[in-house]
């Protein structure tokens, strides 16, 4: 592998409430050790059909997952399979529609909570949660902080060369609090301060990292259609490769290529977004 990398999608955080309420993330970019941009959502800007557009690099309608009703083993080539060709172990820390999109489906809570498999095409080593359950009384989401020890558990037992983590818990505030309310403020602050120690370990171990959001959300909770408050949220971006300027609008789709182009992995014909990093 030419870089190993991590990819943290922090689910339904809106552009504004990135650069308004992420002080350790805004820090390094002003510091130069991040850069940040503007990413968009495919349409629907659902969370299922958002996370197969982000692995395999192709729109929904090409995937074919409409909705988070809609989760099926995904035909595409997408990060993980393309990672293992190359000889890459891979790990993820998701919620499980990830599990089932990528590795097998339906999902088993029995067998696929937890699993390590050396010699998967796909995902060598997996935790993940379903949050059966979720609702506005409940929102059934796992501590992002015993998400992020996890990740970073499964980097150093594994040396794992691409990994994933994905956390609902600010999605899931977004629907039951909407936007302007000190449960917003408080929840995007937290998950910031829990986040940064780790990106600072994950640096030291020579990681290049990505944080972003799968979509954004209206200051009403909602998400799913278009708009640039549904549609639009952050990325950004640690390591040593080139961007494009502050004001370029990313898409979605080029997360996968640009992952894999990094990596010095081959970049499968299906996914026809050019790399934003250079």
């Amino acid at each position: 592998m030419d870089s190993k990398i991590l990819l943290l999608v922090i689910d339904g955080v809106p552009w504004r409430n990135w650069r308004r309420l992420f002080g350790n993330l805004e820090a390094w970019v002003d510091s130069k050790d991040a850069s940040v941009w503007k990413i968009r959502a495919p349409l629907p800007s659902t969370s299922a059909s958002c996370y197969a557009s982000i692995h395999t690099g192709v729109p929904p309608v090409v995937h074919g997952s409409t909705g988070n009703d809609d989760v099926f083993k995904l035909s595409q080539p997408d990060i993980f399979s393309e990672v293992r060709k190359a000889d890459g172990v891979t790990g993820a820390v998701t919620h499980s529609f990830w599990s089932e999109f990528f590795n097998r489906a339906p999902f088993n809570p029995i067998t696929d909570l937890e699993y390590d498999e050396p010699e998967s095409s796909s995902i060598n080593h997996g935790r993940f949660h379903s949050m059966t359950g979720y609702g506005l009384i409940n929102q059934m989401t796992p501590s992002d902080a015993d998400l992020f020890a996890t990740l970073t558990m499964l980097i150093e037992r594994y040396a794992i060369d691409y990994g994933i983590l994905h956390t609902c818990t600010l999605d899931s505030m977004g629907h039951r609090f909407k936007h302007e309310c000190d449960e917003m403020d408080s929840a995007c602050f937290l998950l910031d301060a829990q986040l940064a120690p780790y990106i600072k370990r994950w640096k030291n171990a020579g990681y290049e990292i990505i944080v972003t959001a799968d979509h954004g959300q209206s200051d009403r909770g909602h998400h799913g259609g278009r708009g640039e408050d549904q549609q639009d949220t952050a990325l950004y971006y640690f390591g040593s490769a080139m961007g494009p300027s502050d004001d370029t609008l990313l898409k979605i789709t080029q997360i996968a290529p640009s992952i894999l182009s990094r990596m010095g992995v081959a970049i499968p014909d299906s996914m026809k977004e050019q790399s934003f990093l250079n």
